[in-house]
């Protein structure tokens, strides 16, 4: 597929009626191969293999399908998984204790905490209580820039997202990026680094003041403000580059926050639902394990 007036994205300008997209399978599984080659030869040198556990509360099927992939992935890889598994009552006191146990746990390398918990749980009080150093997902908080933690691992699906943009050639120095969404887990943190990539951000939400007209300034637009078709054709500059972080459940179908059908007819280039950001979040999750691993190997 090529681009309509394609922006961001050097070397392409051909008109098509289509937007091209932004695959995110086969760059995650570049990356996976390249975990694993690594976690091969640390463990052909006698160390052990790194180890991700992921703690969830509650049975929903997104979320035991997301403990599915990540297991699945750290299989093709040789990271060793663990999952641990708690009722939708469970309370605070339980989930703090397994996590202390973990933090002090030397064999565990890196923790996920699956969310969204379910209400009565203070989520934000049991995210600060992951050791940075073991925080893969990145939970924002650490890495956001808390005093004690510099070393903070990078939020996966904000570096995935980034990842995805530069396997596909999307330039960002220079361009005028907007982030649909201000989550700790995703809208800050992309914002950040697209910021750093020398991007002009700008960060919305749903209940900005004239969303559509914000959204049409961009040339790069990150939706992940987590709800369904939130961002459709009136929001899309034509050529713009739109990354789509939601995932929702329609039927027997997922979707994301943006209108696909709609938007692919003006866009550049756009992310699909699923196979783009989702792959490399967990690929990225995979990358953060092994560092956390590398991190706190003897020297």
């Amino acid at each position: 597929m090529g681009f309509s007036n394609v922006r961001g994205v050097p070397g392409l300008s051909a008109v098509s009626r289509e937007a091209r997209l932004l695959d995110g399978r086969a760059p995650a599984a570049e990356i996976s191969k390249r975990v694993a080659e690594e976690v091969a030869g640390r463990r052909a040198a006698g160390e052990p293999a790194p180890t991700l556990a992921t703690i969830a509360v509650g049975h929903r099927p997104a979320a035991d399908a997301y403990a599915m992939a990540i297991d699945a992935a750290c299989g093709r890889t040789g990271i060793s998984f663990s999952l641990h598994e708690f009722g939708a009552e469970a309370g605070q006191e339980s989930l703090e204790a397994r996590i202390a146990a973990l933090n002090e746990d030397s064999t565990v390398s890196g923790i996920v905490l699956q969310l969204p918990l379910p209400d009565h749980l203070d989520a934000h009080r049991l995210m600060e209580l992951i050791d940075p150093g073991k925080d893969v997902d990145g939970l924002g908080l650490a890495w956001a820039g808390r005093p004690g933690h510099p070393g903070a691992l990078v939020p996966a699906t904000a570096k995935g997202i980034v990842a995805l943009l530069d396997h596909h050639g999307v330039e960002l120095a220079g361009r005028r990026a907007v982030v649909v969404g201000r989550s700790e887990l995703v809208g800050r943190p992309v914002a950040t680094l697209l910021s750093r990539r020398d991007s002009t951000v700008t960060v919305c939400h749903s209940r900005s003041r004239d969303l559509e007209q914000e959204c049409r300034r961009a040339e790069v637009l990150i939706a992940a403000a987590g709800k369904t078709h939130l961002i459709g054709e009136a929001h899309v500059r034509r050529g713009a580059t739109v990354v789509d972080v939601g995932i929702h459940r329609r039927g027997e179908s997922l979707t994301g926050d943006v209108d696909y059908e709609a938007v692919r007819r003006i866009a550049g280039a756009v992310s699909p639902v699923p196979g783009g950001v989702g792959p490399m979040t967990i690929a990225s999750l995979l990358e953060n394990t092994l560092a956390a691993s590398k991190a706190k190997a003897p020297a």
